[in-house]
């Protein structure tokens, strides 16, 4: 059955962030990824707006294109090469948090997640990658930074450069039951929320301090590039930022939510801090 296009921006608009246009376009690998990452952060959600048309065409071609995939090589994308390096350290940082007590972590399950995360958005579209060389680019890369939480950076970018370089078209398969995709889209959601939310809920102090960890390094890493650190800090203080808008200070007044006001003090003191060394600097030049 052909798709329709105000079908398709109807869904975009009731149910865009989690994915339900590129459901019905038959973009399971787009829609799971929109599930995990709330239409990447409302950001992807709305720079489709304008994709919408020719999502259109192609699951319309869909039968054509299965006739002739798999024959030649796509053509190489920044901004697929982009999200595959952030998704693979936002499926990192989520390992981090939720799966860190194991004691082979650091050598099997964070470069399993950071790997996943790359391929997962190698297989949006008509495309896809290899998955031996993608996971195993990412596990050799792992020991190198054994037991530092920044490893997800330099995992997702060897993953990352390795799936591009074996990128290629889907193979052609056969249609598959929405009853069918729905029970794998499923299982794929809860194996990548059920053990995040057991180890926000059940273990805060824990998991605040594998978050603080990680996002010391990371912050750490940009002292170089004031501009892009301020960014960066100012993206993770947003969430925060908008719950204690919508809820008010009596939000937050339980020992749950006091917690999690500890990492928004822990990532606004580099603001305060690279703020008095800014004026510090200001001053020692100006009486130079």
């Amino acid at each position: 059955m052909a798709k329709g296009l105000l079908m398709t921006y109807t869904l975009w608009a009731v149910g865009g962030p989690a994915g339900l246009h590129h459901l019905y376009l038959g973009r399971d690998s787009h829609a799971l990824l929109w599930m995990l990452t709330l239409g990447g952060g409302g950001l992807g959600w709305l720079w489709e707006f304008w994709m919408l048309p020719s999502f259109v065409a192609q699951a319309n071609r869909a039968q054509e294109q299965r006739q002739g995939s798999g024959r030649g090589t796509p053509p190489l994308s920044l901004i697929r090469f982009v999200a595959q390096m952030i998704v693979g350290m936002y499926f990192g940082l989520v390992a981090l948090i939720s799966l860190s007590f194991m004691a082979s972590f650091y050598i099997v399950g964070l470069p399993l997640a950071v790997g996943l995360g790359v391929l997962l958005v190698a297989a949006i579209g008509n495309q896809t990658s290899d998955l031996k060389n993608t996971l195993g680019a990412a596990f050799l890369t792992s020991p190198i930074f054994y037991g530092r939480p920044i490893a997800i950076l330099p995992i997702s970018l060897a993953a990352s450069i390795t799936a591009q370089k074996h990128r290629r078209y889907k193979p052609s398969v056969g249609s598959e039951t929405l009853s069918v995709r729905l029970y794998r889209l499923g299982l794929a959601y809860l194996a990548f929320t059920g053990p995040l939310v057991h180890s926000v809920l059940c273990h805060t102090a824990v998991t605040l301090s594998y978050v603080a960890d990680t996002l010391g390094s990371f912050l750490s890493w940009f002292s170089f590039f004031p501009l892009l650190g301020r960014l960066l800090e100012s993206v993770l203080l947003l969430p925060f930022r908008a719950w204690k808008l919508l809820v008010g200070d009596h939000g937050i007044s339980s020992s749950y939510f006091q917690e999690w006001e500890k990492l928004y003090e822990f990532v606004h003191s580099f603001q305060d801090e690279k703020r008095q060394l800014a004026l510090q600097e200001q001053c020692y030049n100006k009486y130079l």
